[in-house]
């Protein structure tokens, strides 16, 4: 197949353009963010659960914390009614009785306030463990909100940048032959698809070609289309390829 030179050397435009057009694909389908936003939205969830379970501590702490103030406010109100029974005994006997219920009340309203004393604190920790546990949720929520406004930023910017290297592509591929076109489209498919020979390296592969394909390639017409032996792009050919 043959090209002019200046044709084959479009072809490194074109090449340069797919490979930045591939970039800003993977840029608007796979954002740099997105692994960290999976990681976040996992480490979320189990901060979720953690929370959830320490509220549920928390709510059952208060609970029986109420329960306990309850049943302290009712002894209380029944020591206040039997001392107010005592004072006005006249009846030795019910005078004993109420003393000594006064006793085992009281008994009961300490043995209460020890309870109540031990829930309250472990009130106060599950509140100061929720607390921490929530302020460590909105760290990661702030986290990955940051990151996906982020990220939909870069995707969107990705995605017009991609628009217009495919507008340039489109205005520097008018210019070339069909049939030149054809063959880098091919070739595209599993190597570069044209790149520079520099040197005797193919800037595709990275590959310094032997030097019998150097002498080939050398013996080849200027509008020969050849190739790299290597990746099997297309291989430019300028006064840097030293041949």
């Amino acid at each position: 197949m043959n090209a002019s030179p200046e044709h084959q050397r479009i072809l490194l435009d074109v090449a340069d353009l797919d490979r930045r057009i591939a970039q800003a694909e993977r840029a608007r389908t796979a954002p740099s963010q997105a692994a960290r936003i999976t990681e976040l939205v996992a480490i979320r969830q189990e901060q979720l659960r953690e929370l959830t379970a320490l509220t549920g501590a928390r709510d059952d702490a208060r609970t029986e914390l109420t329960r306990l103030e309850s049943d302290v406010h009712l002894v209380e109100q029944r020591r206040a009614r039997d001392a107010a029974r005592l004072a006005a005994a006249t009846n030795a006997k019910e005078a004993q009785a109420l003393e000594h219920e006064l006793e085992s009340l009281a008994r009961r309203q300490s043995d209460l306030e020890d309870i109540e004393l031990a829930v309250m604190a472990r009130a106060e920790d599950a509140d100061a463990a929720v607390a921490a546990q929530q302020a460590l949720l909105d760290i990661t929520t702030a986290e990955g909100s940051a990151l996906t406004a982020q990220a939909k930023a870069d995707v969107a910017a990705a995605g017009e940048l991609g628009e217009q290297l495919q507008r340039d592509r489109r205005a520097v591929t008018e210019t070339l032959p069909e049939q030149l076109l054809a063959e880098y489209t091919r070739r595209a498919a599993n190597s570069a698809g044209a790149a520079l020979l520099t040197r005797g390296t193919c800037e595709g592969c990275r590959m310094l070609l032997p030097g019998t394909d150097l002498n080939d390639i050398r013996r080849a017409a200027d509008d020969a289309v050849v190739s790299c032996p290597e990746c099997g792009c297309i291989l430019v050919r300028t006064e840097e390829s030293g041949l």
